[in-house]
């Protein structure tokens, strides 16, 4: 191939040339090198799994900017003269966002300021709230253009942007100087492409219109070097975690699922090697465990990311506006490899009939569909594999692939924000679970739990998450690895697990010394909640977007609050419907009896899914209890007894299968009020599964109509309640 020059303006109006020329695979070998004393990124996959992942290598050097958060607070760096040519544009995209509070020819940076509390979002909305990502995506708008695939910022996300979105108070020590985001702006790649045998080097200058206070100015024959970030030295390790201490965590969880606050949850700890070249770490690494998110950054100040992650964080392919695809793959479920094939057979069919391991990827999964219902297209969001079996060089997992439709007014950054962080690294409910963990970890997650990957300016996104990952710092190499705890957990096997997982890293470091055609409108039938306005609460669950989505296919309209919302706002939405999500606690916990005295004031038809169930029967005198053992993302066989929520759903024996999430229950004896419709019969006495008040117009069901284990009917309960909500 010859080399080729392409022109074209970003949508900020920047002219950018495009030149590419074959290179020597090689090349990608020495960028490694180097990578190790100037900022660059290498991102690279070892695996091939058809439909999911497909190898694949490219990097770069001496980026010109530098995009970094501090909280807040975003700074925008020229590493070089030709950084410093984009630097005022990009600074004049930003001004808006904030208070500026550093500007020189090399550096920008605004402080985003706290939204005003004041200002209700609803949730459909939270993913456009003032934050880092505000000014992330300012910068994506500047440079894009449809028709190159490989320009963007690449780099590293931190655990904490998530409290940007979520309101969970931080217990652990932050330091200042800590940074949250680094991402950098090459223009200069190399990318080879595995299948069809390239490597190519894709070359970019940049010229800047004149604009107020400022000249036309061009990269053009200016230098591409950066300065050289400081040596790598090698150092003492901190001790390693003293033994039991993960397994004290796992018993402190434990209490707090019998309770009900926590589904499951993934907490972690620091295990640590020393590292004098992570150049050479990297690339040992790719040998030893080749993954599908294979990364080496170094992210300045003396940082560096080497990783070898087997997950998908956010994968966004497909033109902005129309129809984008958004996938996700969690992994969860873990055992050992064998000795040889047949090892592994035999410990893969252990795995696969594991009860617990399969809990563990169910709410996983329900967790990320619900993640993804908030911002795709209603209906879209479809399990496309379940529980697959991925092979690792100590581990075998268990995976399911989960894609979605954008809807056309969300972008790449929505789909990415949307599933921070993802379950399979903090839990659910997830805002409770991150709370467990922020009170349980010894120290900040900094990198770990997070993503690194790129934020492409044609409109699409690959991240992997930020596992199996060495943050390199001062010599030290610290691996920070979990294991996501049920009910089920075994202490000691949990922490077992752990070291297991950061094995590979460590012995490294050792050695270093569907396509439906939808039906047209015409020939669709009228759907049950077309025209009807639907409010539903959110009581800090992790469904509460699957629940959503799963009204919105029916045609209504959904709006999306968070608990403890001015009641007047119950007048100006004045919903044909209030749904009241299921949730972790006691419904004390979100005063749910003061939201149904309002509700009920003003004649509003109420379905209660699980803890919306439970505040309904208590509100109305009823008396609730604790299960003797919790019930969590697990499928039960409900009996229908009566009524019409569930015409309809059940088989000829009147039972239908659904899934659980719960500690809390009732009993027929204990419930006034309501009739008790539906039961489960697998315990001393009938636990109620639904009620209903038809006169009242009020329904609730025990169990998630919305978890893919209640997947044969729970959309057609959903129809149900809204065909019986309507005013006659």
């Amino acid at each position: 191939m010859d080399d080729s020059s392409t022109s074209y303006h970003t949508a900020g109006g920047i002219a950018v040339r495009r030149t590419v020329r074959p290179c020597a695979p090689e090349a990608l070998s020495e960028l490694v090198r180097s990578v190790e004393h100037r900022r660059g990124g290498v991102l690279s996959s070892g695996m091939e799994y058809p439909g999911r992942y497909s190898r694949w290598h490219l990097g770069y050097v001496d980026p010109c900017l530098e995009l970094a958060a501090r909280g807040r607070a975003v700074t925008v760096t020229a590493l070089n003269e030709r950084g410093r040519v984009l630097l005022p544009v990009v600074a004049e995209a930003l001004r808006a966002h904030g208070e500026t509070v550093e500007q020189s020819p090399d550096t920008f940076g605004i402080v985003i300021p706290e939204p005003d509390v004041e200002v209700f979002l609803p949730e459909e909305q939270r993913s456009r709230r003032p934050g880092v990502f505000s000014a992330l995506r300012e910068i994506v708008a500047l440079f894009a253009a449809e028709d190159d695939p490989h320009l963007g910022l690449y780099g590293a996300f931190g655990y904490d942007l998530a409290f940007q979105f979520e309101p969970i108070e931080q217990l652990l020590h932050r330091d200042a100087a800590d940074r949250d985001l680094v991402l950098q702006l090459p223009d200069e790649i190399i990318v080879r492409d595995r299948k069809r045998e390239t490597c190519l080097r894709f070359s970019y200058d940049f010229t800047v219109p004149a604009g107020p206070g400022r000249d036309e100015a061009s990269t053009d024959t200016l230098p591409r070097a950066t300065e050289p970030t400081p040596e790598v030295v090698t150092a003492q390790t901190p001790p390693q975690p003293e033994p039991g201490s993960y397994a004290r965590v796992v018993a402190e969880a434990k209490k707090r699922f019998v309770r009900g606050d926590l589904f499951e949850v993934v907490p972690s700890h620091r295990t640590y090697g020393s590292c004098s070249s992570p150049a050479r770490f990297y690339e040992r690494l790719r040998e030893r465990n080749p993954a599908p998110y294979e990364f080496f950054f170094n992210l300045g100040e003396g940082e560096y990311l080497v990783g070898a992650s087997p997950e998908m964080f956010v994968r966004v392919s497909g033109r902005p506006g129309r129809g984008q695809r958004v996938e996700t793959c969690p992994i969860s479920g873990t055992i050992r490899r064998g000795d040889d094939a047949l090892g592994d057979a035999a410990n893969i069919l252990e795995l696969l009939g594991s009860a617990k391991e399969e809990s563990e990827l169910t709410m996983c999964t329900d967790v990320d569909r619900n993640d993804k219902s908030r911002v795709c297209e209603p209906g879209s969001v479809r399990v496309i594999g379940r529980r697959q079996i991925e092979l690792y060089s100590r581990l075998i997992h268990t995976v399911d692939h989960i894609e979605g439709t954008l809807r056309p007014e969300f972008d790449a950054l929505d789909a990415f924000v949307t599933h921070m962080w993802a379950v399979t690294v903090t839990g659910a409910p997830k805002t409770w679970a991150m709370r467990f963990i922020e009170a349980h970890e010894s120290t900040p997650r900094r990198w770990y739990g997070g993503a690194v990957g790129v934020v492409n300016f044609d409109g699409s996104m690959n991240t992997g998450l930020t596992l199996r990952t060495a943050h390199i710092r001062d010599g030290v190499a610290a691996v920070r690895v979990g294991a996501t705890l049920l009910y089920d957990s075994d202490p000691e096997a949990e922490e077992r697990e752990t070291f297991l997982k950061a094995r590979a890293l460590l012995e490294t470091l050792a050695e270093e010394g569907e396509d439906a055609s939808p039906a047209t409108e015409a020939s669709a039938p009228p759907k049950a909640g077309e025209g009807m306005r639907v409010l539903l609460v959110d009581h800090e669950d992790s469904f509460v977007n699957t629940l959503a989505d799963y009204v919105r296919r029916h045609g209504a309209q959904v709006t999306t609050l968070r608990h403890g919302f001015d009641p007047l706002l119950l007048d100006r939405l004045a919903p044909d419907l209030v749904v009241l999500s299921p949730g972790p606690g006691l419904p004390a916990d979100f005063a749910m009896s003061a939201l149904l005295d309002e509700l009920y004031a003003r004649d509003l038809p109420t379905f209660g899914v699980c803890l919306g169930l439970q505040g309904m029967v208590e509100h109305a005198g009823g008396e609730l209890l604790t299960l003797a053992e919790p019930v969590h993302g697990k499928p039960s066989r409900i009996r229908v007894t009566g009524g019409r929520l569930l015409e309809g759903v059940a088989d000829p024996d009147m039972t239908f299968t659904a899934g659980r999430y719960h500690s809390t229950y009732t009993t027929p004896d204990r419930v006034k009020t309501f009739e008790v419709t539906a039961v489960v019969d697998d315990g001393a006495e009938p636990v109620v599964m639904a009620i209903e008040a038809p006169e009242s117009r009020r329904w609730a069901v025990q169990f998630h109509p919305e978890s893919i284990l209640t997947a044969k009917v729970g959309e057609r309960i959903v129809e149900n309640v809204l065909r019986m909500a309507r005013r006659p």
